[in-house]
């Protein structure tokens, strides 16, 4: 029998912990198989932050490491400079990048580092218990915002795709989603292109994934992702904000 899919040997036997229906596991898979069509391992620099992803070091055969806080951009910043010639991906969440380490990675930008984010916007704080994070969208419920979030308490939800790619330095950024088949093969489009443009030595290159969160969202996995096409895109709409080879 023809084999037609496997496991990419990027990853490790190890065993996802993500919960059910969660997009982490999907957009770690597509890293995964990008590294290896691309022939990258050796090269991979992989920067975990602390989120719902933090034990992904033990499901990728890459280097890597954990940065505190929101501070994977300063983590990134260092490595790429010293290692020029690697592919340095830094991974983060809503909370962490929006919230926790915002200065971090607007600086990054306005500095034109050359490492690829990998920003996985799932409207809440996944781990820790499902607090508001900056990009809960309005009248939406959390543990911290039990009757839904208020414009004139909290301010309204951030847009980082379209945020980050007003800034000079920033190469490419795009908005892309894991919840149809086809918006997941977009994602993997996106991933690959913002990983190429790093490898030929263009600026920052930003890719920002809408992803489903039942268990913080209290939905079951199929609900969650009719709510992200229906609710998460009217606030987060897909598409490309900044590409300079697109232009030419």
């Amino acid at each position: 029998m023809k084999v037609i899919y496997k496991r990419p040997p990027v990853l490790t036997e190890a065993y996802f912990k993500y919960c059910g229906g969660c997009g982490h596991g999907i957009v770690n898979k597509l890293i995964a198989e990008i590294i290896e069509e691309k022939n990258w391992l050796e090269k991979t620099i992989i920067v975990w932050p602390i989120g719902c992803s933090v034990y992904a070091d033990q499901y990728f055969n890459t280097d890597s490491i954990c940065a505190l806080h929101g501070r994977a951009p300063a983590l990134g910043t260092g490595i790429k400079r010293a290692l020029p010639e690697n592919l340095v991906i830094v991974y983060q969440g809503d909370g962490d990048l929006v919230s926790e380490g915002f200065s971090e990675i607007m600086h990054s930008a306005i500095r034109g580092e050359k490492f690829s984010v990998v920003f996985i916007n799932n409207a809440i704080y996944g781990m820790t218990g499902g607090q508001m994070a900056p990009t809960t969208l309005l009248d939406q419920k959390t543990t911290t915002s039990p009757y839904g979030r208020k414009e004139e308490e909290s301010g309204a939800p951030v847009n980082m795709a379209e945020l980050i790619s007003q800034i000079k330095g920033c190469y490419y950024s795009e908005r892309v989603a894991v919840n149809t088949p086809q918006n997941i093969l977009a994602t993997k489009r996106a991933i690959k292109k913002a990983f190429e443009y790093q490898m030929e030595g263009k600026g920052l290159s930003f890719v920002e994934v809408l992803s489903p969160c039942p268990t913080g969202w209290k939905m079951k996995p199929t609900k969650a992702l009719e709510w992200l096409g229906a609710e998460m895109m009217k606030i987060y709409p897909l598409g490309v904000f900044k590409n300079p080879e697109v232009a030419k």
